[in-house]
């Protein structure tokens, strides 16, 4: 999969971004898992695209996949002793169904560690919906490890998990293009 290219999304790219998730959103409806089954963080979004820690991946280019990497360690899961300013942190990261399957999520995973070791960075960490095991065996299989689950009532996410980055790896696969 060397024909991925990563980039900053621009604001002007809110509804690639929108739609990657809301097909992910549908495709997970269809397989019976609650996940994301709400209009995405629009938000969220925005502010992401306007730090530029918004990224979409494209192939053939045509928008393939989309990731949020940053340094915001959300306080409610992530605590003073996890030491979180030691770790870059993915948000809402998806796929879309014609790249399934196809490896472009481990490709996404791989280029966010590179920009926490550029970073100078020790982890690579995301939290994850607490009741979706395939996605937990997703992460473990991509090097991932369980840290905790915070199970608060008000959050369905809440599966902590985080890769070391690794200082010696080659360049990730997915080129960057800013």
């Amino acid at each position: 999969m060397n024909d991925v290219v990563v980039r900053a999304a621009g604001p002007d790219e809110l509804e690639v971004v929108e739609g990657l998730l809301k097909e992910a959103s549908a495709w997970l409806a269809a397989r019976g898992i609650d996940q994301w089954q709400y209009p995405p963080h629009t938000d969220r979004i925005t502010r992401a695209l306007e730090r530029g820690d918004c990224y979409l991946a494209f192939r053939n280019d045509k928008p393939a996949g989309t990731l949020q990497v940053d340094d915001f360690a959300d306080p409610e899961f992530w605590t003073a002793d996890d030491r979180p300013e030691t770790a870059l942190y993915v948000h809402r990261m998806a796929v879309s169904r014609e790249a399934s399957g196809e490896g472009l999520g481990a490709v996404l995973l791989d280029w966010a560690a590179g920009q926490a070791r550029d970073a100078g960075k020790t982890w690579l960490r995301l939290d994850a919906w607490k009741d979706n095991s395939g996605l937990h065996r997703y992460y473990e299989e991509h090097g991932f490890e369980l840290v905790r689950i915070v199970d608060l009532p008000h959050r369905r996410s809440g599966a902590l998990y985080q890769r070391r980055v690794n200082r010696d790896a080659p360049v990730p696969r997915a080129s960057r293009s800013d």
